[in-house]
């Protein structure tokens, strides 16, 4: 009796295992073909209209970033919250370019604990234990949803040399907490990686804090302050739109999120 029942164990658990491969194979497939499908004219016009650094990404980083935009569309859940009537199409295109940006050269990391896209039409609140309700433009859980500000998204997209993008800090935060921590330290591709992280990030982090302190102007925004987590974010944001001056003011925390990223958005006309 007791070997039949391994025997109907080991049956379950090679039963389960071949699903298992057979439905990774058929998302993959199924991504390949997404990817393979690029924007149309009138996409990319509303693309360009609400993320406009879209007009100087090399061209050969917009194809890898126009096809995970259709995985992204096709494999997340949009929500819409707090009155908003309906998701638009303007909202997938203009929240999917700058979120698959981040990771056009890193298909390993391709928000694969994110479930779900809320939507709120404005600034949404938050209640906090014993802070009562906070006033929030974005969140990012770790839980698998990211939480925006449909207002904040395109305000954040009007300026592109601002620093400022909702969307791109946001998801900054989720490639941070792929491994179930929100620290300031994203999932690396290689274990030494860590160690060069650490002794660029923490040195750079401790400095840009004493810097807000003293009052003194940085082409980083302030609120990078707040914790190493926030200040991922926040530099994301920097080294995407004001990457020149981040190249400048912190050059060795800009070479670190080339590496990351896979892109030099300083060298971009």
């Amino acid at each position: 009796m007791e070997m039949i029942r391994i025997a109907i164990l080991l049956g379950l658990i090679a039963l389960v295992g071949g699903i298992l491969f057979w439905h990774s194979r058929r998302v993959r497939n199924l991504r390949e073909q997404l990817r393979k499908k690029r924007l149309d004219p009138r996409e990319t016009a509303i693309v360009v209209e609400h993320f406009p650094l879209w007009e100087v990404i090399p061209d050969e980083i917009r194809r890898d970033v126009e096809g995970w935009m259709r995985v992204f569309i096709a494999e997340k859940s949009f929500e819409a919250c707090g009155g908003l009537e309906t998701i638009t199409e303007e909202m997938l295109l203009a929240i999917s370019a700058p979120a698959c940006l981040l990771v056009a050269r890193r298909p390993q990391d391709f928000y694969e604990r994110l479930r779900s896209i809320l939507i709120y039409p404005d600034a949404f609140t938050v209640r906090e234990d014993g802070y009562g309700e906070d006033a929030r433009l974005g969140e990012s859980w770790v839980t698998g949803s990211v939480v925006l500000s449909w207002q904040s998204v395109k305000q954040g997209d009007a300026n592109v040399e601002d620093g400022l993008n909702v969307v791109l800090h946001e998801f900054a935060h989720q490639l941070d907490q792929g491994d179930g921590d929100a620290d300031g330290l994203p999932e690396l591709e290689e274990p030494e990686d860590v160690g060069q992280w650490s002794r660029v990030f923490r040195p750079a982090y401790q400095g840009f804090c004493e810097r807000v302190n003293a009052g003194r102007r940085s082409v980083i925004d302030d609120y990078g302050a707040e914790s190493p987590a926030e200040f991922f974010a926040v530099v994301t944001e920097t080294f995407f739109e004001r990457p020149k001056g981040l190249r400048r003011e912190e050059p060795e925390v800009y070479a670190e999120l080339a590496h990351f990223y896979g892109m030099d958005p300083a060298s971009w006309d």
